[in-house]
């Protein structure tokens, strides 16, 4: 990713210096890398505009390694085996009776990543807002790609916080909205969508006025259009989320989605050569290591014979990486395959995931012919041959979900755990911990800090 502009802190005191005449008083530096907010608020030039859009594509890539491993661990789609730090395994899968506490290992940055995602995107829409070096046009385009990024990075907040809830209003850092609940959080999430999509839908159809990443411009998301249609796409994912069946089928109407399209065809997060990212989940096949993401034993155990997804998916080890942690001992034989380097894009959002959405929503409303043919696209694809099994409610949605579990398998962010949840079904029929001797996560803590706050300001 080419130079970026991220601000780093927004507390009180940003971009001041000190102003005096004392030999023994500093001024304070100027830093290039983490430029005041001041300095972009008011009349900020082209390419400081520029670069804060390059800097909120960075962010918007941050939560990948955390959010993924860790939801993923959780839905036991994965176990990230770690033999430098026995946590990654103990305290992730609530092994011997550990629980989600504010002590648990690791997990901050499922809260603070995603939360640095929207605070540059608010930075971004300020100073859009305040330059006259912008048409309207192009103000308008730039607000609603900067709050499609913000509501996807508050649903991954929303989704790991789950009954905790979580502050929507953070424009002021040090003067933060209360916590709502989950349903609160995504209904606000819904608005800030419909905010984007109607952004971008006024700036019109012409190409996005600044510079996007191939991740963007490289999936042919390079357009206001384009990218509107991938807000509706995040939108139907919301949906789904709320129990919003027709607002599902609504929301694909005006995305990407295509029945018999090119199941990958979605935006992705992008990785480099340093001073660019490696991408942060590539793990050399085969590397002789005890330090991996592997594939869960249940995922394997339960494919169906000749699944396509199984072979470009999974790669088959000539030796376990295995494990030793609180006495327990994970094996992992197969790894991830689907990322030929440390420089593969990660897609964050596909066709594949809209189709089963499509599949979800016409279950969900009795559209059993849609239902099953969204299906069988799916299992074609997968060389599984089409479906033969009971078209009731419930045969459909049970359907869907397996389906889901291997078409989606450890993709941003975790969709297994998240899926589990909202059909209430996080139990250890769904959940298989018999080997790993866990627990069954719901949520994640409130972080310590977060409490501390609001006693401190007295809420």
């Amino acid at each position: 990713m080419k130079k970026s502009f991220k601000l780093w802190s927004l507390a009180v005191g940003f971009g001041l210096s000190l102003s005096s005449c004392s030999f023994f008083e500093l001024e304070s530096p100027i830093d290039p890398n983490n430029p005041s907010l001041g300095s972009v608020s008011t009349n900020a030039t082209r390419n400081q505009i520029q670069n804060l859009v390059t800097g909120l594509e960075d962010r918007h890539r941050s939560y990948i390694f955390t959010v993924s491993t860790l939801f993923g661990s959780m839905g036991r789609e994965i176990w990230y085996l770690n033999g430098s730090d026995p946590r990654w395994q103990t305290d992730w899968l609530g092994m011997n009776g550990r629980t989600a506490n504010v002590n648990m290992f690791g997990y901050l940055n499922t809260y603070i990543q995603p939360y640095q995602a929207v605070l540059q995107a608010n930075v971004l829409i300020e100073s859009a807002a305040n330059t006259n070096v912008l048409t309207d046009a192009e103000k308008k385009a730039i607000s609603g790609f900067a709050k499609t990024i913000q509501g996807y990075q508050l649903m991954i907040l929303a989704n790991g916080q789950f009954e905790n809830g979580i502050r929507i209003d953070v424009k002021d850092p040090l003067n933060p909205g209360p916590f709502v609940s989950y349903n609160q959080a995504l209904e606000y999430i819904k608005t800030l969508l419909d905010e984007g999509h109607a952004d971008l839908t006024a700036a019109g159809a012409g190409n996005f006025p600044l510079r996007l990443t191939s991740g963007f411009t490289g999936n042919n998301f390079g357009t206001n259009a384009a990218l509107a249609q991938m807000n509706r796409a995040i939108a139907a994912r919301l949906a789904a989320y709320r129990r919003d069946w027709a607002g599902v089928l609504s929301a694909l109407g005006t995305s990407f989605y295509s029945l018999d399209g090119n199941l990958n065809q979605g935006p992705a997060h992008t990785y480099g050569a340093p001073p660019d990212q490696f991408n942060p989940l590539f793990f050399v096949p085969n590397a002789a290591t005890n330090t991996m993401v592997v594939v869960h034993p249940s995922v394997l155990r339960d494919t169906l014979v000749g699944d396509t997804r199984v072979r470009s998916k999974f790669f088959q080890r000539t030796s376990a990486v295995l494990v030793t942690s609180d006495g327990t001992p994970l094996s992992g034989n197969y790894q991830d395959r689907r990322f030929s380097s440390n420089t593969d894009q990660i897609k964050f959002i596909r066709n594949e995931e809209l189709v089963l959405l499509a599949a979800e929503a016409h279950a969900q409303l009795g559209n059993t012919a849609q239902a099953v043919a969204a299906i069988n696209r799916i299992r074609t694809a997968a060389n599984i041959g089409a479906y033969t099994g009971a078209t009731t409610q419930p045969a459909l949605i049970n359907e869907i979900l397996f389906q889901r579990r291997y078409s989606l398998w450890f993709e941003p962010w975790g969709h297994r755990w998240v899926d589990l949840r909202r059909y209430n079904r996080l139990n250890t029929t769904e959940v298989d911990v018999s080997q790993d001797r866990g627990s069954i996560f719901v949520q994640l803590p409130r972080p310590q800090a977060e409490i501390n706050w609001d006693q401190y300001v007295g809420r």
